[in-house]
């Protein structure tokens, strides 16, 4: 069913029915977030085809191949408990050391490739060398066709993307997008969203950094470009701000049970945001994160409270 900014809930029923397609069996019994009393998954389209996205993603850039014993299993269960909850988005990139390889070989294991949503990077100046950077990350992740193609913090931008605009069309790539994660380049961030026919932006935002709100957000909406969000948690500082602090009684108004799902709901509730990508190396962050996908999304009354709490960057 539809909410009024077209961000779609998926009941149970729906979401059993989805995964069985998928091949997925996902184990809903698992979820943590007894605060959502209706067990429904907040999806939101993209904007350039409606396909739908849960709003919460896995972000890998402390994922490692060939790690010890311990830290292997500990991310497979990371990612089984994402999938189990109804998590698809995965954001990697080649610059993440050995995220890519990592994540392409516990996918097959688990074997459950087409219940995810794959996002990479390219991030070299020269066409050659970006090309060979792709064809890579298609080979590290298994995968004869990519989700999502981003530039790399903008890296050789207009380079890139006129070959990733040929790898669409060939369907080598589903979505082709840029990255940010650094404030001063919002502009040139702005400059190509006006110049390509983007399907996604990734950008850093939280509820202490909101400078994204002012042009780019309400730009993604205008040209129906989605937007990713990276550093929903301003890189930990958000954690640190809260320490010792009970969460407020009033975020139970929409099903939020932790400081985690307090600063990602605020983050998704905005409504450019498609989704965003917090770092996960744990089951139980996993778990936490995955429970801000779940009940209601705060409102704009109810957002300006959020920020109230805290001084904006």
């Amino acid at each position: 069913m539809y909410l009024k900014d077209k961000t779609w809930i998926l009941t149970r029923r729906e979401l059993l029915a989805t995964s069985a397609g998928n091949g997925i069996c996902l184990g809903l019994g698992l979820n943590p977030a007894a605060n959502a009393q209706t067990g429904q998954i907040i999806l939101k389209p993209i904007p350039s085809t409606g396909e739908l996205l849960p709003v919460i993603g896995l972000g890998t850039n402390r994922w490692v191949a060939d790690g010890d014993k311990n830290t292997t299993t500990a991310l497979k269960s990371t990612l089984t408990t994402f999938s189990n909850l109804g998590g698809r988005v995965i954001d990697t990139a080649p610059a993440y050391r050995s995220s890519e390889s990592a994540l392409g070989e516990l996918i097959a294991d688990i074997g459950i490739r087409n219940a995810f949503f794959l996002a990479t990077k390219v991030d070299k100046e020269d066409s050659v060398d970006g090309v060979m950077r792709m064809e890579n990350s298609r080979l590290n992740l298994q995968t004869e066709q990519l989700d999502l193609m981003q530039v790399h913090n903008l890296r050789g931008a207009e380079t890139q993307l006129r070959s990733m605009l040929i790898w669409k069309a060939t369907e080598r790539v589903r979505y082709i997008g840029i990255t940010t994660s650094r404030t001063n380049q919002f502009a040139k961030m702005e400059r190509l969203m006006k110049r390509y026919p983007l399907d996604f932006i990734q950008l850093n935002y939280s509820v202490v950094e909101r400078e994204a709100e002012k042009r780019l957000l309400p730009l993604a909406q205008e040209r129906k470009i989605g937007v990713m969000v990276n550093l929903p948690f301003h890189r930990g500082r958000l954690f640190a701000a809260v320490k010792d602090k009970p969460l407020p009684k009033w975020s139970s108004e929409f099903d939020c049970s932790s400081w985690a799902q307090f600063f990602l709901k605020y983050v998704v509730s905005h409504p450019a945001v498609t989704c965003t990508i917090p770092g996960m190396t744990k089951a139980k962050h996993a778990e936490d994160n995955m429970g801000a996908c779940y009940g209601k999304l705060p409102d704009e009354a109810q957002r300006k409270r959020m920020a109230a709490i805290f001084k904006a960057t």
